[in-house]
């Protein structure tokens, strides 16, 4: 009888985020790669292995660095805890962003799921901002200057910039406000809220009949069915099996990682000796790039606000076809999708080095503001060359506005992650531009 009612338990647990039968053809891993559930994975080693570390964890300037070294090399496997807690939050960022780029390359953000875009946007936003509060808790100079650079930038947010500086560094300046402050939001607020959107996100997918059938497959379903339903099949015995073994390897794989690499931990923070380069973490090293070109203000609000509009408001535009399913669309929407690609791979580098060696833009109006020469005038060149690309590539292919679309938001997504790499691997000491073997 226990074991009836505990089967049935778990299958009421299971189908509040899981419907009771999936197509066959979601089964398929190259159509998800497993990413939603991978990220779900991480989380839980991060919210297990957090709890684990806060029970040696000192939130204090004069306590933080010394309580990681105990940690490492006095408790019982605790450099095995950190190292898993590190490279899975580290991990969780690409898993979270490559999620995100598979939902809209397969067209997941179509109705019904428009809102669940949006859900997963702010668990992206999350799991970043989880990431930063965890990178000053050691009080290393790699994590104190990392967070000195990116709080610095904070300030230059119109009207409420220095405000919002004050609530984070809790003064003018990094310092022992700044680690209970990181350290609260670190611990309890974003498990919270990532926990509890999470469930809401799944419990959205559920809602929506589950993830997008691949297209093709679907349509082979529909001709092989003479009701004219897909081929179901039951959930606990297929789909969440194969999501077990997903995040038992990924576990695996985690536990061997962590065993080999060690997470690096610096000198004792010292805010009176600032390493060169300072560097933000790498997940925000693509924004420190771009402040090496833009005038701040661009850099740290205008910039950030419009892409997140466009990231907002991507599902709500009116395409000529909403169709889902399909990995870039169509065939025409790939062949596009790589020209874009290589389009970003040689033009984000040569424009990159145009500014650093060839051109001063304050310099080349010396009458006019920084704000202009620096801000206003790049971003009016890369909107109209974005333009142009957008009417040369619609006319070059006939394309749909879907296809169209997606050509330049892969553009613009390969720009940033070059512009990441280049500051990750690039910049050298006074972040000049730099071959990688004298960087790292």
């Amino acid at each position: 009888m226990d074991k009836k009612r505990n089967k049935y338990i778990f299958n009421r647990l299971v189908f509040h985020f899981r419907p009771q039968n999936v197509p066959e053809s979601n089964l398929i891993f190259n159509h998800t790669w497993g990413l939603g559930g991978i990220s779900a994975t991480l989380v839980i080693l991060l919210f297990i292995t957090g709890i684990l570390l806060q029970f040696v964890y000192e939130p204090l300037p004069g306590n933080a660095y010394d309580s990681i070294v105990y940690l490492q090399n006095d408790v019982l496997f605790g450099r095995l805890i950190r190292n898993i807690h590190h490279w899975s939050a580290n991990i969780l960022v690409l898993a979270a962003f490559l999620h995100m780029m598979r939902v809209y390359f397969t067209g997941g953000f179509h109705h019904p799921r428009r809102f669940n875009w949006i859900i997963g946007l702010f668990l992206f936003f999350l799991v970043l901002i989880s990431n930063f509060t965890g990178y000053l808790l050691p009080w290393d100079q790699l994590g104190f200057w990392a967070v000195t650079i990116c709080t610095g930038m904070v300030e230059y947010i119109p009207l409420f910039g220095s405000w919002l500086l004050k609530i984070i560094t809790g003064g003018s300046e990094t310092g022992s406000p700044s680690i209970l402050f990181f350290f609260t939001i670190h611990t309890s607020v974003i498990p919270v809220f990532l926990i509890t959107i999470m469930m809401f996100h799944f419990w959205h997918v559920r809602k929506a009949g589950g993830i997008v059938s691949p297209v093709s497959l679907r349509k082979e379903s529909w001709e092989e069915n003479s009701g004219g339903k897909d081929n179901n099949t039951k959930t606990v015995q297929h789909l969440i099996v194969r999501e077990l073994v997903v995040a038992l390897v990924l576990i695996a794989f985690i536990m061997v990682f962590s065993i080999l690499f060690d997470v690096p931990l610096q000198e004792k923070a010292n805010p009176g000796l600032s390493p060169n380069p300072a560097k933000a973490p790498w997940y925000f090293m693509g924004i420190q790039e771009i402040f090496l070109h833009f005038h701040p203000l661009f850099t740290v609000f205008i910039i950030p606000v419009i892409f997140t509009s466009v990231l907002i408001f991507l599902p709500y535009i009116k395409y000529d076809s909403d169709v889902s399913g399909a990995w870039f669309f169509s065939r025409k929407g790939r062949k596009m999708g790589v020209v874009a690609c290589v389009t970003a791979i040689f033009v984000t580098p040569l424009a990159v080095i145009y500014d650093e060696f060839f051109v001063d833009l304050n310099s080349l109006i010396p009458q006019l503001p920084e704000i202009i020469n620096t801000g206003l005038f790049p971003v009016f060149i890369i909107i109209a060359a974005i333009t142009i690309f957008y009417i040369w590539i619609k006319n070059r292919y006939s394309a749909s506005n879907n296809e169209t679309i997606q050509a330049v938001f892969i553009l613009l997504s390969v720009s940033f992650v070059i512009l990441t790499i280049t500051g990750v691997w690039f910049r050298g000491s006074g972040m000049a531009l730099a071959w990688p073997f004298t960087v790292l």
